[in-house]
């Protein structure tokens, strides 16, 4: 599987037992959605292996504890501590309206009512207190801060995002 075909879900955080149990932290906001999968990708180097769960559940909020078949030893599971997990684009549930997954967006158009058009979305930087476009114009970065009040529509026929950010904003990066 490759990495372009799929979404990251999370990252294993923890051991949770000495019999191979992992505890993975869910980048989500709806866990429950993870409770029943037969199996994921888990991230080594460039490469995307399959591990089958035999069991799971939630914990802690956004944490799915896991045991996985093939690994039932502290051993076996420090070998995939803090490796990334991923599952196949196809299972995500498809979102209409204003709602979007980050890695849908990219590459998107942004249009700001005043502005008008701003630039191409290059990346989410979901580091910040709150996600950021990163928006390309002719070389210059944008950031705009993706928050309800300033996203009034998304066209996915169009690929564009329609926003009206606060006068001044986006005149502060050229």
């Amino acid at each position: 599987m490759r990495k372009e075909d799929c979404f990251y879900l999370g990252k294993i955080v923890t051991k949770y037992s000495f019999k191979g149990e992992v505890v993975i932290k869910l980048d989500t906001d709806e866990p429950e959605l993870y409770t029943e999968m037969e199996s994921v990708y888990v991230e080594f180097g460039t490469n995307l292996v399959p591990f089958f769960i035999e069991k799971s559940s939630l914990h802690k909020g956004n944490q799915l504890r896991v045991q996985f078949e093939d690994v039932y030893s502290e051993e076996e599971a420090d070998a995939i501590l803090k490796c990334g997990i991923y599952l196949p684009s196809t299972m995500l549930p498809k979102l209409t309206g204003d709602k979007f997954y980050f890695h849908e967006v990219i590459g998107f158009t942004v249009v700001d009512a005043n502005f008008g058009e701003v630039g191409t979305i290059v990346h989410i930087n979901d580091k910040a207190a709150q996600p950021l476009f990163e928006i390309d114009r002719d070389g210059k970065e944008i950031f705009i801060p993706m928050v309800d009040e300033f996203i009034k529509k998304v066209d996915r026929e169009n690929n564009t995002i329609h926003v009206d950010t606060p006068e001044g904003l986006i005149a502060l990066y050229l």
